[in-house]
């Protein structure tokens, strides 16, 4: 998809994404050989740090993280962001910090982001080193950021969102109409607001977005990308989605640029306040590395 690139700025591999030996890594690699001409075009943020899908925070970790990932992309593109995947709760963030800013410092990565961190670890990682972004999941039905001290946090150190799962996982595209629409063994049959009675309840808040998103002529979906692009006025920092996409007409329908008016921005608003999500983001297993 060379025509696509450059539409979306965002967390497009890690060591995570794919089994150890095909991982995203590899894909870029392929990619970018096939494509050399495309690498200048593209942020490259890249996530590691997992052991077992559990982040590994220790200076051992971090050299281990990076060297692989070095190794599986050999040069065809440089890695821009290194972006550690949730926080290691035994290790302090500031040697972790101070461990990825020797391979700032040194050249091998751009800069460091976060992932899924809480309000304090933003503050502690900013005072060690110059954090490049920070990603959380930020959507019309996840709005913890703007309530748990995450966005100002990020607002008052200047750094930029990346906010992941816009689409709601594409719960907010209005596409998924029942359970049986997700396929089994997909990551969302183990997610609360997926299952059961919290799946039919949330359907509601999808059905008074869809309203909205036909009185201004767009998809759910764009309204929905439009919305947390918005965002970025209200926190007073760049607010960077990256919705996810199979194909190359997905990338294009959520690349298109959908502006809210401030009309338009408070009616989301007035709707929002009447509604609670039902269900976690996650299971209790994700819940245990969110908000690091």
């Amino acid at each position: 998809m060379p025509e696509l690139v450059g539409r979306q700025i965002g967390s497009i591999g890690g060591e995570l994404y794919g089994p150890p030996h095909a991982n995203s890594l590899h894909l870029l690699n392929k990619y970018f050989t096939k494509y050399p001409e495309d690498k200048d075009k593209v942020v490259l943020s890249i996530k590691g740090g997992l052991v077992n899908m559990h982040p590994d925070g220790t200076p051992e970790g971090v050299k281990r993280t990076i060297e692989n990932c070095l190794k599986i992309l050999d040069g065809k593109k440089s890695i821009d962001i290194f972006e550690y995947a949730r926080v290691d709760r035994n290790v302090p963030i500031e040697q972790t910090m101070k461990s990825l800013e020797e391979y700032v410092k040194s050249g091998k990565i751009g800069g460091i982001g976060l992932s899924e961190v809480s309000a304090a670890t933003v503050k502690k990682a900013s005072a060690v080193t110059k954090i490049a972004a920070v990603e959380v999941e930020l959507s019309l039905w996840s709005m913890d950021i703007l309530s748990n001290g995450v966005a100002k946090a990020c607002a008052d150190n200047k750094i930029p969102i990346v906010a992941y799962s816009p689409l709601g996982r594409g719960f907010l595209t209005g596409e998924i109409k029942n359970p049986s629409d997700i396929p089994d063994g997909d990551f969302r049959k183990t997610m609360p607001r997926f299952q059961g009675e919290n799946f039919a309840k949330n359907l509601d808040l999808v059905g008074e977005l869809s309203k909205i998103a036909k009185q201004k002529e767009c998809t759910p979906g764009q309204l929905a990308v439009g919305w947390v692009k918005h965002m970025g006025k209200e926190i007073g920092t760049d607010v960077i989605p990256i919705p996810g996409a199979t194909t190359a007409s997905r990338v294009a329908e959520n690349s298109k640029d959908v502006t809210l008016s401030s009309d338009e921005a408070n009616e989301i608003d007035a709707l929002l306040k009447t509604f609670t999500v039902s269900g976690e983001r996650y299971g209790a297993a994700g819940m245990a590395h969110a908000e690091g």
